[in-house]
């Protein structure tokens, strides 16, 4: 008896510590807790808080540490399965270790609690596992842009080294300028224009280079991001809608046994009725 009841305990912990109401409590609890970290950064509400702010912290930490232990008894080895869980799993564990000595580096690791919401948000985890499965097409694009940085990168040290040895005196200085062209930041003033005055032609080189880079490679990335986080949410539809289809059938067989069960009571009434 102790075995099967075993079981049903842990599908109600699971069934509660998974329910709307108190995930909506823990979303709230990784907010509250975001805020108090980034109170602890100020000098005056140290001094002044200091004391609540450190009790407030170990009551959230233990609220988090309930909730793992409750999700490890329920789904016990089944936990580890799913990518999320061991995602919450590390970054409470993380919270856990001492941030006294040689580990006081770890203090500012405690903000990483708030990347919680990521595994509790529906949508935010949607987006994050769009970009996750982006990843191949991304990889392509980046190699793409890697090799306009490598040619243009050559193109500018041979060009441009001589004359300007502080942006483009070797390969590693040329790609780093050129990264802060990609960005659009202050390109002109700082890199373009002195170089134009020297080289009045130049403008063509960095003008061709942002239009490959900045407005052609960069918006494949968003592109294939975007085309990805449709398509997931296009998955997701067809799985919600397939699970309501199996709901719908499964309570179809349902009403369906139930009317023969009916009908052989019927039937069994009427023999019966007919033998007296």
């Amino acid at each position: 008896m102790e075995y099967s009841a075993s079981p049903g305990l842990r599908e109600r912990v699971g069934d509660w510590v998974e329910s709307r109401p108190v995930q909506n409590f823990i979303i709230v609890l990784i907010c509250f807790n975001a805020i108090t970290l980034g109170l602890e950064t100020f000098d005056v509400v140290q001094r002044h808080a200091g004391e609540a702010l450190l009790i407030v912290e170990r009551a959230v930490l233990t609220v988090f540490v309930i909730e793992i232990g409750l999700k490890l008894f329920a789904f016990d080895y089944r936990f580890f399965k799913q990518g999320w869980n061991v995602f919450d799993f590390i970054i409470v564990g993380i919270s856990l270790m001492p941030d006294a000595g040689p580990f006081t580096v770890l203090r500012a690791l405690r903000i990483l609690r708030v990347l919680r919401l990521i595994a509790k948000v529906g949508r935010l985890r949607m987006i994050v596992e769009s970009l996750l499965k982006a990843i191949p097409s991304i990889g392509w694009i980046a190699f793409l842009l890697a090799l306009v940085f490598y040619v243009f990168g050559v193109m500018g040290t041979k060009l441009f080294g001589d004359s300007f040895p502080e942006d483009f005196g070797h390969l590693g200085r040329t790609l780093y300028s050129l990264f802060q062209v990609m960005t659009l930041e202050s390109w002109s003033q700082e890199i373009a224009r002195p170089v134009m005055e020297v080289y009045p032609l130049a403008w063509i080189y960095f003008i061709v280079f942002i239009l490959m880079s900045a407005f052609t490679v960069l918006n494949l990335f968003i592109g294939i991001i975007v085309s990805t986080m449709q398509e997931r949410h296009m998955e997701e539809a067809d799985a919600k809608h397939q699970q309501t289809e199996e709901k719908a059938h499964e309570e179809r067989e349902r009403m369906l046994h139930l009317l023969e069960d009916l009908h052989r009571k019927v039937e069994r009434l009427e023999r019966e009725k007919s033998r007296r």
